[in-house]
């Protein structure tokens, strides 16, 4: 399934147990790269449903995603057509961790490691008022809180 994705568009097309499928295989190819060039699992691996939705829902380039967290986003590049780069991830002259305006037309903002998409996303959606235009503006904010009793970290 995998292999068969190389934009959004592709996504739009599959039916739930086809995405379902591609998420699976998605976590696969994630772990594959991450355990031969290192990069950041768990956040990638967390959020690939989640990144199949927002490309499911909503039109890239003309919509704007603002990633908080923006080395949670392998799986972006993945839909977006950087499937194959993604093995060049922590490599001299390789693909980055976080999403680069200079990549893809579909990374809107290059975002680090977070606390910088409602105030990148609000300007992008007043920009986009004031031009008159139309398009979605999404913030994707993933929260972690720590239970200090026992030190397990959620996701909400």
């Amino acid at each position: 399934m995998i292999e068969k994705i190389n934009s959004a568009e592709d996504v739009k097309k599959l039916n739930i147990e086809e995405q379902k499928k591609l998420a699976e295989e998605m976590r696969k190819y994630i772990l594959e790269v991450v355990s031969e060039n290192g990069g950041h699992l768990a956040s990638n691996l967390g959020v690939v449903e989640l990144t199949i939705a927002i490309h499911t829902v909503f039109n890239l380039p003309e919509d704007k995603i603002v990633w908080d967290v923006g080395h949670q986003t392998y799986g972006h590049k993945i839909i977006t057509g950087r499937r194959e780069q993604l093995k060049t991830l922590r490599k001299l002259n390789g693909i980055a961790g976080f999403p680069k305006t200079n990549e893809s037309k579909t990374d809107c903002f290059n975002t680090g490691h977070s606390s910088t998409s409602i105030s990148a996303a609000l300007g992008m959606a007043r920009a986009r008022d004031l031009k008159g235009e139309k398009n979605n503006v999404v913030a994707v904010i993933r929260r972690w809180s720590l239970d200090r009793r026992n030190g397990i970290r959620s996701v909400k």
